[in-house]
């Protein structure tokens, strides 16, 4: 009964993971814990050490990826890495501030934050609309690819917990 219960948790933890990862909340961390859970309930016969650590490194990574694609393509598109910490913190503010409309408010806030956030920090060095608004362009392009590439790992931590079951 424990091994269903077990199984249960990992596939709810993995599914309801990759539906918040695109709404810029921590999918990937609720993923790694129904994983770790399923260890733990399991009694750790189908995960070793190296399986729990591959997800956990996985959710860092994809954390990793969220911020470096900001102010990657912030400064791809113009924009200097003042812009990358505008998009940064602007997708941050956007995503709290978007949460009070339910499904799509923190997706839509965490873009326009980012394009608000990066425009307004490349604005304050440059003072040219043009290369404000570049840079901003950028930022919200690499929002949308950090949320891609959080789900491609999201993926991955899925096949992982699907392999561990099975191997049981």
């Amino acid at each position: 009964m424990a091994d269903v219960a077990a199984v249960l948790i990992l596939a709810v933890c993995g599914l309801a993971g990759l539906l918040l990862v695109p709404f810029g909340l921590p999918g990937l961390w609720v993923m790694a814990a129904g994983f770790l859970a399923y260890g733990g309930l399991t009694g750790f016969r189908s995960i070793s050490v190296a399986m729990m650590a591959i997800v956990v490194g996985l959710a860092f990574l994809g954390e990793i990826v969220e911020s470096w694609l900001g102010f990657r393509f912030a400064r791809r598109y113009g924009g200097s890495s003042r812009a990358g910490w505008g998009a940064l913190l602007g997708g941050l503010v956007g995503a709290v501030v978007g949460v009070p409309v339910p499904l799509v408010g923190s997706v839509i806030g965490a873009l326009v934050g980012s394009f608000a956030g990066a425009a307004l920090f490349e604005y304050s060095v440059s003072r040219r609309a043009e290369v404000a608004v570049g840079a901003g362009w950028g930022a919200m392009v690499g929002r949308a690819a950090a949320a891609a590439a959080k789900i491609a790992l999201g993926v991955v931590i899925g096949v992982v917990s699907l392999w561990a079951v099975l191997r049981r």
